[in-house]
């Protein structure tokens, strides 16, 4: 089989300038454009390796060593965490691309040789790392993102009632819930009522407006709420029959948390 090298070296160019890239952006590291070339370019010259007799594991350390290089060519040197989650991020993001790179060659190759897939005669990988690779990578820079902001405004709670009996749970930090009693002047945080086990008829109903409905919502006093080690105390908790549509949450806080948490 006749290997190209320029080919290669062009797709292994291509390949960890995409990954630097995706790193830079995804810890905002803000790194100048000829910085992510020129680590690329050393990253593509390390295939003279494959052609030298070198076991495996020589051969893996030499790996590693090349990434480390990059990664300091690329972002500079600052401390051994920043460099570490550099590193970190660029291998995350090697095998996520990597992972999906050799899934679809399988799925679209007719034969490979080794690593090589070939389809009537003809490697694509270049084709699948040149128009689907960054389309990959680009939606690993969305989501992480998405996930990130979802995770900004979670929270674990600790719900202390009026007899010092309490309520732990998980917490997301609405928004849209501007509910307020305008009686007591108290804010209302919002939990499933199957997470609550008390029975009493000393509710304060506070009435709310939504979409298409309104009604009264029961609320319960509390001594406070306990956020990151610290105290909010004039707040209500509602309850609700409906569930919440984010895994894991059991609690809707307050938009007025958002001034005080900040």
């Amino acid at each position: 089989m006749t290997v190209y090298l320029d080919l290669v070296f062009f797709l292994n160019f291509c390949y960890d300038f995409f990954l630097l890239l995706t790193v830079d952006i995804t810890l905002k590291r803000q790194t100048k454009l000829k910085r992510l070339i020129f680590a690329a370019i050393v990253g593509a010259i390390s295939l003279v390796i494959l052609f030298l007799p070198f076991n495996a594991l020589l051969l893996f350390f030499f790996k590693v060593v090349t990434s480390l290089l990059m990664v300091v060519i690329a972002y500079g040197y600052k401390d051994l965490k920043y460099t570490g989650n550099n590193l970190l991020y660029l291998y995350m993001c090697s095998i996520i691309l990597g992972g999906f790179l050799y899934f679809l060659n399988l799925q679209f190759s007719t034969s490979h040789h080794g690593l090589v897939f070939m389809n009537d005669g003809l490697s694509i990988n270049y084709l699948v790392l040149l128009i689907i690779g960054p389309l990959i990578l680009g939606l690993y820079l969305y989501q992480s993102k998405k996930i990130k902001l979802l995770y900004n405004y979670i929270f674990d709670i600790k719900i202390v009632f009026k007899d010092n009996s309490y309520l732990c749970c998980r917490a997301f930090l609405d928004s849209g819930n501007r509910l307020r009693d305008t009686i007591t002047g108290k804010y209302v945080i919002l939990v499933e009522e199957n997470i609550i086990k008390r029975k009493t008829n000393k509710y304060i109903y506070v009435p709310y407006h939504a979409l298409n409905k309104h009604g009264l919502i029961p609320c319960l006093s509390i001594n406070y709420l306990e956020i990151n080690e610290k105290q909010y105390r004039n707040y209500l908790v509602g309850i609700t029959p409906d569930k919440f549509n984010i895994e894991g949450i059991n609690c809707l806080l307050n938009n007025k948390l958002m001034e005080e948490l900040c």
